[in-house]
């Protein structure tokens, strides 16, 4: 899609006006296939996630097969095709902090965050909570890491904390 089409995606209701943004980074880079693993990054630090249909519209506009472009986007773990609330908080489940209890304190963030089992994205889509293998931080466990923050020698008390000093400063803005 040119820049014109771009252009009048933004006058009208159609589904291509939601690629307004897309198109702004295609742009950018020129709309080359070689720059894909920059552009998904910046598509996904613009919804958080990286949309089948968004997906699918780099694909057509830079000309390549959309199997090209799921290819890297699955590949490669810093992508993600779940959306993801605003806050992303790792909890370790590594040896060291799954000895330390750290399932304890999954337990404590699912149930201040109303998260049931299954779900790591809060409804209001501010949360989302996820476990890893490791954070490389084994001294300081149990730890997450909330927003790049590290946070260690966690109880569920004090994860929780965490989380309700978040809550306190979203509803101060």
């Amino acid at each position: 899609m040119s820049k014109a089409s771009c252009a009048h995606a933004h006058q009208d209701d159609t589904p291509s006006r939601t690629f307004e943004k897309v198109c702004q980074i295609l742009d950018c880079h020129g709309r080359r296939s070689a720059r894909l693993i920059p552009i998904l990054q910046e598509i996904q630090r613009e919804y958080r996630y990286l949309p089948e249909p968004v997906l699918t519209y780099v694909a057509t506009s830079l000309g390549i097969p959309p199997a090209r472009v799921y290819g890297v986007a699955t590949f490669y773990s810093f992508f993600t095709l779940k959306p993801k609330g605003k806050h992303v908080v790792h909890l370790c489940d590594g040896t060291a902090c799954h000895v330390s209890h750290s399932l304890h304190i999954l337990d404590a963030l699912r149930k201040r965050l109303g998260l049931p089992e299954g779900k790591e994205t809060t409804e209001d889509m501010l949360f989302t909570v996820e476990t890893v293998a490791c954070l490389g931080a084994c001294g300081l466990s149990p730890v997450m890491v909330v927003d790049g923050k590290v946070h260690g020698s966690l109880t569920p008390e004090t994860a929780v904390e965490v989380i309700e000093k978040i809550l306190a400063e979203e509803e101060a803005q």
